[in-house]
């Protein structure tokens, strides 16, 4: 059974979670290939608000398996924390979490130097989560790191490692200024966490091999957007780890093959927290507007989103980049209420006109977008369980879907699982 992935269009916050809780429906396992708590997947289900960080977002339907790739880096306190959560709220994932042995363990020290070196950087902060995550990728990277199979030692072996890595990155933080993490509390800490996680730890690439040869659905969901892509994104202004569909099948460990539907994520217009280059964001009211419309607020930070109109270059962009044979649209009805909608169709680079999304942040800068001005429909998209559009609004989802030549198949209206439109 072909594998389905699913992969953020923008910049993250595309309402990924409400789309893969969506299509979990007819999954019996879901993936998560990338990232970590730096993620803030939002699902509501019957007027229920789950927020999900680590654990993939197809918890809440029983018959499915959740699975956190090798590609992920993981913080054991944070996941515990999490799965108590979920299980408070009636959730039962007994047998339901497995945890691949090859994802990075985060430390409380790559969450002191994350927040160092944003606070280092001054004015110019990269705007990270400062959850760790990329500290925790360099530690990988530089083969430093250790890996959830790690936790799966003796316990005097653990407590050794533990304590090892901590001093040792207690001399980093001196260096950086920063205080030093207290070892016996910390290891402490971290054995019981591990405790409890070690029996969800697993070589999760023969689940994976073993559920497409007896022709399960997999599911595979990322995190962030491909416009935050360590490669591809707006480097430096980036995550630390692929969210493109590269990272996908080294994150869960699956041939190109096995992969027949990649579903981009995009909203009807853009968002981006943090710093780095936004061709299409409107800083005055209109911006304020959408942000408030939108409810554009971090769901792991609580940050304010920087919003814009919808960007057609990145689109073609990120659809070329990933293969995506099909768009889930989010947030459509955010637009309702305006009487004249924008859509950059192409950059103006100087004398250059420009279709693609450069590499290079500098000439990004220096871009400026050209605007298609669409009426707007000025009458409800939203509500559980809409059926039909405005024509104004169909105008506009068929209009996108020319500027990004893909075709958009889901529409969604609202927060709520059932508002949306399967266009089939």
């Amino acid at each position: 059974m072909p594998v389905t992935l699913v992969v953020g269009g923008q910049w993250g916050d595309e309402g990924k979670a409400k789309i893969v809780d969506l299509l979990a429906r007819d999954a019996d396992y879901v993936a998560r290939y990338q990232g970590g708590a730096n993620a803030g997947h939002t699902v509501v289900a019957d007027g229920r608000r789950f927020a999900f960080h680590l654990v993939p977002s197809g918890i809440l339907y029983p018959h499915v398996v959740c699975i956190l790739g090798g590609g992920m880096v993981i913080d054991p306190v944070a996941l515990a924390c999490e799965i108590d959560g979920v299980v408070e709220r009636g959730v039962d994932v007994r047998g339901r979490i497995l945890v691949s042995e090859q994802a990075h363990v985060v430390f409380p020290y790559h969450v002191e130097m994350d927040r160092g070196m944003e606070r280092r950087l001054g004015s110019s902060p990269i705007g990270t989560t400062g959850k760790g995550i990329s500290p925790a990728y360099a530690d990988k990277v530089s083969r430093r790191g250790v890996r959830m199979g790690d936790l799966l030692r003796p316990a005097a072996e653990i407590d050794a490692l533990f304590s090892e890595k901590i001093r040792e990155n207690n001399k980093h933080l001196k260096h950086l200024g920063l205080p030093a993490i207290p070892v016996k509390k910390t290891v402490e800490t971290l054995r019981r966490s591990a405790a409890r996680i070690q029996p969800l730890i697993t070589d999760t690439r023969i689940t994976v091999w073993s559920a497409l040869e007896n022709e399960k659905r997999v599911l595979c969901e990322g995190a962030q957007g491909s416009l935050l892509d360590i490669d591809h994104g707006t480097y430096p202004y980036v995550t630390s780890s692929s969210a493109s569909v590269g990272g996908a099948l080294a994150g869960v460990g699956i041939p190109p093959s096995s992969i027949d539907r990649v579903i981009g994520i995009f909203k009807a217009y853009c968002t981006r927290v943090g710093n780095g280059p936004f061709p299409t964001e409107e800083k005055g009211r209109v911006g304020e507007k959408l942000r408030e419309l939108g409810g554009e607020y971090g769901t792991t930070t609580g940050r304010p989103r920087r919003c814009g109109w919808f960007d057609g270059v990145a689109g073609r962009t990120v659809i070329k980049l990933n293969g995506i044979t099909e768009i889930a649209l989010t947030k459509l009805d955010v637009l309702d209420s305006f009487d004249k909608i924008k859509m950059c169709t192409s950059y103006r680079c100087g004398k250059k006109r420009l279709d693609y999304f450069p590499t290079m942040v500098r000439e990004l800068d220096r871009c400026k977008p050209d605007y298609e001005v669409l009426d707007g429909w000025r009458e409800t998209s939203g509500g559980d369980g809409a059926k039909e559009l405005p024509r104004a609004a169909l105008a506009y989802v068929a209009r996108l879907e020319e500027v990004v030549g893909c075709r958009i198949r889901i529409v969604s209206l609202g927060a709520d699982r059932r508002a949306v439109i399967d266009r089939g």
